[in-house]
This record gives structure tokens, C-alpha cells and sequence, in this order.
């Protein structure tokens, strides 16, 4: 292999590694003009490399922006330097953009840097998606425990009592209903919690998402949102998903119950429902070797109190609620019936603006 030949091998390795890294990495020159972009960091700033080119750093970000300052300090001390949680929102990258930044001088080029972003806001929805699903596993556990430790003795409990209620006074007739009652209630519970054991394969078939919110826009309406005002804001154009029909009513349906339940006391309550179709968003799904692209985003917005700050964090876990009567299994479930869509969920909650926000991939292809 000739000189020219390797330099070319080795460039295109360099070039496939760097696209298979999960962070935006971009390098720079002495005048901080983009001169090379990974795959992600088109992602992260929505344009081609050959089209961010053409830019300039500052052009993203803006010229009081910390990463300039983050840069200069480099270029001068010409020793690599990370920071953490740093702002890069801009009317170019959008709101809400936090990152750790990782700066490193480029030896070989005068004044080049390298730059690498890790988007705080996804690690976290990411390590939060995995605490979710670990916290499923657990109930997966304990649920096929209490299946076979407690729904049998409770049947024996209950068919005791039973037998009791024909031969007690009425008095005593009051407290074996109550048992059987009681019985009844814990055996509910349980066979809310065995719906997290159960395991098998997805039946997928290509969905419109708006099919499903339609449905279930109209149960709410019939029901527990009687005297609500919805509004749709939905994308016509948005692709099919891969998923179950059924499973996606019963999330998108605890979704609106939730919210419908937190504006019962608002002023003029209204819930809002919204699809979109944003690109950037990609994530490792357990079982395949690929980079999955999550550019769907659904998502069910009230204008109640809000999720107390308290448990925003835990608020997927099972048995957190702040219900009177809750069991806390309705939002650990959805959070296990998006995980298995290859999804992930997340809640941004403040006082009269709390939106659940799903995203989701496409179906490998729309329905013929």
C-alpha cells in the first residue's frame, strides 16, 4: 500500500470512529471556523458539514457566549480544558441547550481546537430512562412473587369469609364483607403490578399516532374530561411508529387522566395535545446493534398546579404518588410500555405548565 493510500485508510478510520461517537465533536481554526464536524455534532447543530463550513463558532452560539471565553483560554494556556453545564442556547441551536464542553488544543494546527459537547439535558433523560426501566424490573419480581405468596392465600382468606357471613349474626356478618372487601382491594393491586412481568415480545405494527390520540382525546371527552377544553396541535405529515395500538391508548389515556385529574380545580383548565417531528434526538436501544433516531415527540400539556418539585424525580418510579388513593404503578407503567417502544419519557413541570413529553422512532416503513 502505497504512502497515499494508507493516509487515505487511516483518515477514513479516523472519520468512521468519530461518527460513532455518541457526542457532537467538532475542530476549529485560528479564526474559529467549523473545519470538521461528526456525524452527532450535525445533529446537534441541524446543518451538514458542508454547510457549517461556512461558519464560524459564534456564529451558533453568539459573540458573549462562555465557550468563546472557554476557547480563548485554551488557545492561550494551549492545555485542555472541561467545563460543565455550560449555556450554548442560541436562536441558531435553540433553548435550553446545556452542556459539558470538553476543549482541546490541536498540536499540528496553529490556534486549532478540538471541541466535544455531552448534552446534559439527554444524559439525564437517558440515566433517568434506565432508572425507570430498573425500577420495572423490580416490580417485575416482586409482582410474580405476590402472584403465587399472596393471591393464593388470599382466595382461602376470602372463601373463609364467606363461609363465615352465612352463619354470623348481622353484626358480625358487617366484618366478614369487610374482609372479603379487603381482599378483593389487595387483589387488584397485585394484578395491577403483574402487568409488569409480563415480558413477550412486542406485537408491532405500523401506528398513526393520531389515530390514538383521537381515541383518546374522544374517551376523555365522553368521560373525565367532559368539561375540559383540548387543544391539538398536531403535525399531518408526521411517519408512522412501530408499536402497539392498544399499549399506546393506555399510555397516551393515563397521560390525559393524570392531566384532566390536575386542572379539576383550574380556572378555564386546558389540556393540549402535540405531535412534532424533530430530528437530532438518537439513542442505544438494548438489543440492537445500531443507533436508534428518536425524531418523534408527542406530548400531553396541562396548565394545573404542577408535579410538586419533591418527586419530579422519581415521579416513574412505582408507588410514588401524590394521590390520595393512588397506587403509583400508572406512570411506572407508561414509563415500561414506552421503554419497550424504544422510547423514553420526561416531565418538565412548573406551576400552570406541565407537559409529558414521549419520544419515539419511526416505523421501518409506512403501511403499503
Amino acid at each position: 500500500m502505497s504512502p497515499a493510500s494508507k493516509n487515505a485508510s487511516q483518515a477514513e478510520n479516523a472519520r468512521r470512529v468519530l461518527d460513532n461517537l455518541r457526542d457532537p465533536v467538532i475542530m476549529i481554526d485560528k479564526d474559529n471556523l467549523i473545519t470538521f464536524a461528526n456525524l452527532e455534532a450535525e445533529y446537534f447543530f441541524s446543518s451538514s458539514m458542508a454547510n457549517l463550513a461556512n461558519f464560524r463558532i459564534d456564529e451558533f452560539v453568539g459573540f458573549s457566549n462562555p465557550l468563546l471565553t472557554l476557547i480563548d483560554q485554551v488557545r492561550l494556556a494551549q492545555s485542555p480544558t472541561n467545563e460543565y453545564r455550560v449555556d450554548v442556547s442560541s436562536p441558531r441551536l435553540g433553548l435550553d441547550r446545556i452542556v459539558d464542553i470538553h476543549v482541546t488544543p490541536v498540536a499540528e494546527e496553529d490556534g486549532g481546537m478540538v471541541i466535544v459537547f455531552r448534552e446534559r439535558s439527554m444524559a439525564e433523560k437517558f440515566d433517568r430512562q434506565m432508572t425507570h426501566r430498573g425500577a420495572a424490573r423490580s416490580v417485575t419480581g416482586l409482582a410474580s412473587m405476590l402472584g403465587h405468596e399472596i393471591k393464593n392465600p388470599l382466595s382461602g382468606i376470602r372463601g373463609a369469609a364467606q363461609l363465615l357471613e352465612s352463619v354470623v349474626s348481622d353484626e358480625d356478618r358487617a366484618l366478614a364483607q369487610l374482609i372479603k372487601d379487603e381482599c378483593d382491594r389487595i387483589v387488584q393491586l397485585v394484578d395491577k403490578m403483574e402487568v409488569f412481568s409480563d415480558e413477550r415480545p412486542l406485537d408491532r405494527d405500523p401506528v398513526n399516532i393520531h389515530v390514538v390520540l383521537d381515541r383518546v382525546q374522544q374517551i376523555a371527552k365522553s368521560g373525565f374530561g367532559r368539561n375540559i377544553e383540548f387543544k391539538q396541535d398536531f403535525d399531518p405529515s408526521l411517519p408512522y411508529i412501530a408499536g402497539n395500538q392498544d399499549q399506546l391508548i393506555q399510555v397516551f389515556l393515563n397521560l390525559v387522566k393524570n392531566a384532566c385529574e390536575a386542572v379539576a380545580n383550574v380556572e378555564n383548565p386546558k389540556i393540549r395535545l402535540k405531535t412534532a417531528f424533530q430530528p437530532g434526538v438518537r439513542l442505544s436501544i438494548p438489543g440492537l446493534h445500531e443507533r436508534v433516531s428518536l425524531p418523534l415527540e408527542f406530548s400531553v400539556q396541562d396548565n394545573g398546579p404542577g408535579v410538586p418539585e419533591e418527586i419530579q424525580s422519581y415521579m416513574f418510579d412505582p408507588f410514588i404518588t401524590t394521590k390520595t388513593n393512588g397506587s403509583g404503578l400508572g406512570l411506572a407503567l407508561v414509563a415500561k410500555i414506552v421503554g419497550a417502544h424504544g422510547g423514553v419519557i420526561e416531565c418538565d413541570s412548573q406551576p400552570g405548565n406541565t407537559k409529558f413529553k414521549i419520544l419515539m422512532p419511526t416505523a421501518p416503513k409506512a403501511p403499503s
